[in-house]
């Protein structure tokens, strides 16, 4: 089994407290829509690969200005060194962005439910469409709705041995399977740098997943 790997999520500009996961993790996503105007500052600080997010609203994120100025701030992001970014399956333009991302960097194809999780049929649509789309990483998050969602969601990683899946449940129920993501083949999975800096509902911190994931390498 690979080691488990944790992405710490960035979302404010506490740099004592990510300086003191730096170690424990593997790599950063930074959250430019929950950060605002110091993120760049942020990025300047990390010793790590990081991700560049900026998420709609749509999908859960809080930028408020409008989507040029949206998609303008992820590729400023590969200026300053980002190693990925994550862009929304559902954004428009699709092609064209991943096209200017991909000519530098790795892309990250995401969708996220609010609201459940859809059938296995349907993820599985979903991730065939991000692999067309030129996603290097494919990430598909739900919402779960009773504790089998777990297992629906996770099902996703093993389907697509070829490529990159991040795949998981958000919310109390979700929990198990943002786990147990990287222990089935997940690229990897996320965490809070410290609890009440959670990016999302049932994220874990990564001092949690860190033990966790120590017991099962003993």
């Amino acid at each position: 089994m690979k080691t488990p790997r944790i992405c710490a999520t960035i979302t404010n500009t506490d740099l004592k407290a990510v300086r003191r996961v730096e170690s424990q993790v593997d790599l950063f996503e930074v959250r430019i829509d929950l950060i605002g105007d110091d993120w760049q500052e942020v990025t300047r600080q990390l010793t790590k690969p990081w991700i560049a997010c900026n998420r709609s609203a749509a999908e859960g994120g809080l930028w408020q200005e409008n989507e040029a100025r949206r998609i303008e701030k992820l590729l400023q992001a590969i200026d300053l060194g980002a190693e990925m970014v994550d862009i929304e399956l559902r954004t428009k333009n699709l092609a064209n962005i991943v096209k200017l991302i991909r000519r530098r960097k790795k892309c990250l194809l995401s969708y996220h439910n609010l609201e459940k999780t859809p059938p296995f049929a349907t993820m599985k649509q979903i991730v065939q469409q991000q692999i067309k789309a030129g996603a290097d990483v494919c990430k598909v998050v739900t919402t779960a709705r009773g504790f089998e969602d777990n297992a629906s969601v996770l099902r996703l990683i093993p389907e697509f041995p070829q490529t990159g899946v991040v795949a998981f449940a958000m919310g109390p129920l979700g929990t198990t399977s943002r786990v147990l993501c990287p222990l089935v083949g997940g690229e990897f999975t996320y965490a809070s740098v410290a609890r009440g800096q959670e990016s999302a509902p049932g994220q874990v911190t990564i001092g949690e997943l860190r033990a966790i994931y120590d017991m099962v390498e003993e």
